[in-house]
């Protein structure tokens, strides 16, 4: 209410207001000075920041992502190169990344999966050789630190989703982040029509966002680390109640501060995945297939083959999961996964 006061006193409503200026300055400060452009959402960040680095052609992408990942490249005229997922994080399998790229490769995206770490170190030795942009979808990125410093730090440019269903939300909103001053001023360009004031520069969209939805990011972002250690209580709670279950979680990478995005499970069959899924249904308790389908099998797009992506999307579920969620509920939640895998 403090921040809506000052909005309406104001009547600077959008148009990069005070609050958004303030909001990404302390983004800034949480990513180690990078500079952070703040958006209308996640899947426009990736729109331009795929714009902003002059990709063309072929785009080397993980099948196991929010569909958002995919459709931008699509949206952008680029082709997407499917490259299959390793078994233990469901991140894009940096070994097979090589094989992938031709002459018409110009990027590499992947996405950062529930929060867990690509292999960044290799993908970047890799773009190194063959001279190649790196993007990383860090959608579910936030608030996550590996081998000592910000995720969302890696690559040319890491975009990220505020949408209201993630750790950190301004309800809806995005960022692009960048290291290289001179690339924030053509993405602030693109996000902006092209123009500062009177003076035009380039082409350009609306991906710019609010003061109010500024304002609720500026209201959720100190509460963030309070956000994780809530979290992390309740999947420590579910990996207890679900030890011993025939099912399993993804593995987390060493050296991870890990933020806690979301609490996936992958059961041992789609039958089994639906039986689960549907008890809890009965219940009134709503999971989700996050992410189903893999995605090189679009009705609109297909791919190549990705075996292990494709077994895993059918197989995993996606169990309620935020900070407020008390104890009594996750136990009887686990008690209904419990007796359908009787």
């Amino acid at each position: 209410m403090h921040y809506l006061e000052g909005i309406w006193e104001r009547s600077w409503l959008t148009n990069n207001g005070p609050l958004v200026q303030q909001l990404e300055s302390s983004l800034s400060e949480q990513l180690n000075g990078a500079q952070v452009q703040f958006t209308s959402n996640g899947t426009i960040a990736l729109q331009i920041a795929i714009k902003a680095l002059g990709l063309t052609g072929e785009i080397i992408t993980t099948p196991f992502s929010y569909v958002a990942t995919t459709t931008a490249i699509l949206w952008e005229n680029c082709e997407p190169v499917f490259v299959d997922i390793e078994d233990r994080t469901f991140c894009i399998d940096a070994d097979k990344i090589e094989a992938a790229i031709t002459p018409q490769t110009s990027a590499i995206l992947a996405t950062h999966v529930y929060g867990f770490p690509c292999d960044v170190h290799k993908i970047e030795q890799i773009a190194r050789r063959h001279n190649l942009k790196v993007i990383y979808d860090g959608a579910h990125a936030f608030g996550v630190n590996y081998h000592g410093k910000p995720l969302l730090t890696y690559g040319d440019i890491s975009t990220c989703s505020f949408h209201a269903t993630k750790l950190f939300h301004t309800t809806e909103g995005g960022a692009i982040v960048v290291q290289d001053p001179s690339l924030s001023e053509k993405i602030w360009l693109y996000k902006s029509f092209g123009h500062r004031g009177d003076d035009y520069f380039s082409l350009g969209v609306n991906g710019k966002n609010s003061e109010f939805h500024a304002a609720m990011g500026l209201c959720n972002l100190p509460r963030v680390p309070d956000f994780i250690e809530a979290r992390c209580k309740v999947a420590e709670l579910y990996q207890q109640e679900l030890a011993g279950l025939p099912l399993r979680f993804p593995a987390m990478p060493d050296e991870l501060e890990y933020n806690y995005a979301y609490f996936p499970i992958v059961l041992e069959s789609e039958a089994q995945m639906f039986k689960v899924k549907d008890a809890l249904a009965a219940e009134q308790i709503n999971t989700r297939r996050y992410f189903y389908p893999s995605l090189n099998l679009l009705p609109y797009h297909t791919g190549a083959a990705c075996p292990v992506s494709e077994d895993i999307a059918l197989r995993v579920l996606s169990l309620p999961f935020y900070q407020e969620l008390e104890p009594e509920q996750v136990q009887r939640i686990c008690h209904i996964i419990r007796a359908s895998c009787a």
